[in-house]
């Protein structure tokens, strides 16, 4: 195996505890849209977040559309885009706080000097900044090593596209095989090891002992390499993966 020289961190549940309160701001939003357009269905966050975990809102409305049979305008689907992520930030700024152990591994990290450190989410850069700021992690990344599939791409995109992952390590300067990504959901793992990089498993952001054990069986038939259950088994995970 090349040498790991990267590690790259999806951000929603992986860094920061942000989806749950994020879909609940999502939920909203696509309540109104199915509302204008007709359609009886209704979400709430946790609904919200079953059906389009690990996917941005421009997936989400895209989803919707296809699953109820409605059609939004670029320019409108740009709109509720730009909405979505106003309301988001707004709220994560007031109540976003980080994965639990993630800021003292990430502070290991930084100061071994060992890897380099890149944030790579689905989630709009605007948010993700946001997210990061608010929990002090920011300082452990390079302001142009934080990649949105959203916002960073010439076309935007969502995992589990690879778009994302390859975009990054072209603009950082490795190759997928000398990275590690930590990912938390099927659409973010899949998007890392399509691109070809190893994937570590994370769960420690589902509450339940077997609604972890459930999603960390299906992120490693889906190609991760190893689970992480918390932040203080990184070092164990890391060193698994460089021995493979």
């Amino acid at each position: 195996m090349p040498k790991i020289v990267e590690l790259l961190f999806d951000c929603d549940n992986t860094l920061v505890l942000s989806e749950e309160l994020a879909f609940e701001a999502c939920a909203e939003l696509a309540n109104e849209i199915l509302a204008k357009y007709g359609k009886s269905a209704r979400y709430t966050g946790p609904e919200l977040m079953q059906d389009f975990v690990g996917q941005n809102f421009r997936g989400v409305v895209t989803g919707m559309e296809t699953k109820y049979d409605f059609t939004l305008s670029d320019e409108e689907r740009e709109g509720y885009v730009k909405q979505e992520e106003d309301r988001v930030i707004a709220t994560l700024k007031a109540k976003a706080q980080p994965c639990v152990g993630a800021n003292k591994e990430l502070e290991k990290l930084y100061e071994s000097k060992k890897y380099g450190m890149a944030v790579v989410s689905s989630s709009a850069l605007r948010r993700v900044v946001a997210s990061v700021e608010k929990v002090d992690q920011a300082k452990f990344f390079p302001k142009d090593h934080i990649f949105s599939a959203a916002t960073s791409l010439p076309k935007p995109t969502t995992k589990p596209d690879p778009a994302i992952y390859l975009f990054a390590c072209e603009k950082i300067g490795v190759k997928p095989s000398e990275c590690i990504a930590v990912e938390d959901s099927k659409s973010g793992t899949l998007s890392a090891v399509r691109a070809g990089i190893h994937t570590i498993a994370y769960v420690g952001s589902y509450h339940e002992q077997s609604k972890a054990k459930e999603v960390a069986d299906m992120l490693v038939s889906n190609g991760a390499k190893v689970v992480m259950n918390h932040w203080s088994e990184f070092e164990k995970c890391l060193a698994e993966i460089e021995a493979m």
